[in-house]
């Protein structure tokens, strides 16, 4: 069947006359740039309704002056790699200044399987593709994915009215004009800029992981050692995303804040599962949380960063000063990561040592750790200042830090890879057939 497979199977499908185009079909041209623009559509139309469905939750329709439609599609944004900054003032008498540096992973996980799952359709009964076809493909789909974020980056604005909470200040303002007002605004070079790595990797990342995604003929050798980790890696992020999914339904049925808890569902779990998967296998941020923000964090977590003054760490130890049950990540962390281990064992060739396994593990995890900590940063602020005195992060403010340690997360991921990685392979080769490339119906070739 294997045989059945290879290049001379590329073109199954649709015949195609001497002309080009398709049988009873639109040209190639037009129909290439319909399924790009599908692909761009069907992402960012999951990451709308997504992060408009969270921010209901969060009670976001009930923002003054229609800013609803603005503020989703600020998130969608910002979940796309796009940047949307907040500031504002007020004259002398009174100024104002808030920054929300912080991705809603939910969105982000969303729109990037859609997207990966979509572009993939018309790819899926082929095993070979030319190297100029595939980049064509990626061209266009990226070409209407940063039109379309363009769009969303130029109705990502909205100012607010803001009070001071003083009668006389806020009457004062109101004589002078000069009431205060902050507002969001998308920055659009850095939007499309930071939009474009975006589309590009998660295209990248498909091809990586998928095996129903075709490779030019030159590349087929590399994905025996790259796409069983790749698909680990991914295997073990969405494991630790159903996991916490499946907790924050019980939250949401058994809990009392139901639409909080919605909301976090539908714009951080993955922010939270992902952090669990850090803490869990020995990483850690340094971080401090204001309860005057009033950010959805977790009750242990608010516990741990809410200090008087200055940076707390938030690892297993500060945890476990608090909840004891913070442990159990650990069991959690080496159940997902040997059984992820096992499934990239049983995707490579049967003749790769185990010694090899550990060290594709480790390169896998380390790399997959270190965009954890990076995608799960939270830098968000706001404040007032009166008279033009007064600090804007004071009493009249508040704000959530949370930054990851970035060589930390990397090297227990190294560690934590190179164990879980040869255990996996030395239990695979109990289900592994001599001499198999990769378990049944792949399109690789067999081995030699």
């Amino acid at each position: 069947m294997s045989q059945m497979r290879g290049p001379a199977a590329a073109g199954s499908g649709s015949p195609a006359p001497p002309g080009g185009a398709p049988a009873g079909g639109a040209p190639p041209f037009l129909r290439g740039w319909a399924e790009a623009l599908g692909t761009a559509l069907a992402g960012m139309v999951t990451m709308l309704v997504v992060a408009a469905l969270g921010l209901w939750a969060a009670g976001a329709a009930g923002l003054p002056g229609g800013a609803f439609p603005a503020v989703v599609a600020a998130a969608v944004v910002t979940a796309a790699g796009g940047s949307v900054g907040a500031a504002g003032d007020a004259g002398i008498i009174v100024q104002a200044n808030a920054a929300l540096d912080v991705v809603p992973l939910s969105v982000t996980l969303a729109g990037a399987l859609v997207t990966a799952a979509v572009f993939l359709l018309p790819l899926r009964h082929r095993a070979v593709a030319s190297a100029g076809e595939l980049l064509g493909r990626i061209a266009r789909t990226v070409v209407c994915w940063l039109v379309l974020l363009l769009l969303l980056a130029l109705a990502a604005h909205h100012d607010f009215t803001l009070t001071v909470g003083n009668d006389i200040a806020d009457e004062l303002g109101a004589v002078l004009g000069t009431t205060p007002t902050v507002g969001f605004r998308a920055d659009i070079p850095a939007t499309l800029g930071f939009g474009l790595l975006w589309v590009l990797a998660v295209l990248v990342l498909t091809f990586l992981v998928s095996r129903k995604a075709p490779l030019s003929s030159r590349l087929l050798h590399f994905q025996d050692s790259v796409r069983p980790p790749a698909y680990a890696m991914l295997l073990t992020l969405l494991v630790y995303v159903a996991i916490g999914l499946v907790v924050g339904v019980i939250e949401l049925v058994a809990g009392d804040r139901p639409a909080q808890t919605l909301a976090v569902i539908l714009l951080g779990l993955p922010n939270l599962a992902w952090l669990a998967l850090g803490i869990g296998t020995g990483g850690g941020w340094v971080g401090h949380a204001d309860k005057a923000l009033g950010l959805p964090l977790p009750h242990v977590l608010d516990e741990v960063l809410h200090t008087r003054r200055g940076a707390h760490t938030l690892d297993l130890g500060s945890i476990g000063e608090y909840d004891g049950r913070v442990w159990l990540l650990v069991v959690l962390a080496a159940v997902v990561l040997l059984g992820a281990a096992f499934t990239a064992a049983v995707r490579s060739p049967a003749r790769l040592p185990a010694w090899r396994c550990a060290l594709e593990m480790a390169v896998a995890l380390a790399l997959t750790l270190l965009v954890v900590g990076l995608a799960t940063r939270i830098d968000a602020h706001y404040g007032l200042s009166l008279i033009g005195v007064g600090d804007l992060a004071g009493n009249l403010g508040g704000g959530v830090t949370l930054e990851p340690q970035l060589w930390r997360l990397v090297g227990v991921g190294a560690a934590w890879g190179l164990v879980t990685g040869f255990l996996g392979s030395l239990l695979a080769r109990r289900v592994r057939h001599r001499g198999e490339v990769r378990d049944a119906g792949d399109a690789g070739p067999p081995d030699r």
